[in-house]
């Protein structure tokens, strides 16, 4: 489908400094499974938004931790929250109710009702069964026997 003047103006990242950072109302929506600041230690001082538009560029640029532009939290903060957050289970949990609650609002079941699984992940040989695993390939595959 080809962008018309709606799309547009909807998906434009004028004003963001990267194309990767959120909108307002994307932040909007990943705002409320932000974690609550901890009642000990020290006083959060990092914006959140911040650091996960960090990790956005990151993703997007391909680039390493240390080449992450200085106008983002330091480098060691980004990298702490996202192992953080990987860790914990927060960035799939997050995940898996952002895709619910776009299935919902499709007016689709907030799971899904059906699997695929792709020949090219899992190859078995014709009479059935696995006969190794290739770990560079991260693949189940025939070894010809």
């Amino acid at each position: 489908m080809a962008w018309t003047e709606l799309t547009r103006r909807q998906h434009a990242r004028v004003g963001d400094k990267y194309a990767s950072d959120l909108t307002d109302p994307e932040w909007a929506l990943i705002a409320p499974f932000m974690p609550a600041p901890k009642s000990t230690g020290r006083p959060r001082t990092t914006s959140l938004r911040d650091v996960f538009d960090a990790i956005l560029y990151m993703a997007t640029a391909g680039c390493q931790w240390r080449m992450l532009p200085n106008d983002f939290p330091a480098v060691s903060t980004v990298r702490g929250y996202f192992y953080a957050w990987r860790n914990d289970g927060f960035l799939d949990e997050m995940n898996r109710k952002l895709v619910e609650a776009a299935r919902l609002a499709e007016g689709r079941k907030a799971q899904p009702t059906a699997e695929v699984i792709d020949s090219q992940s899992i190859k078995t040989t014709e009479s059935g069964g696995v006969s190794g695993y290739d770990a560079g390939k991260s693949t189940l595959h025939d070894t010809g026997g």
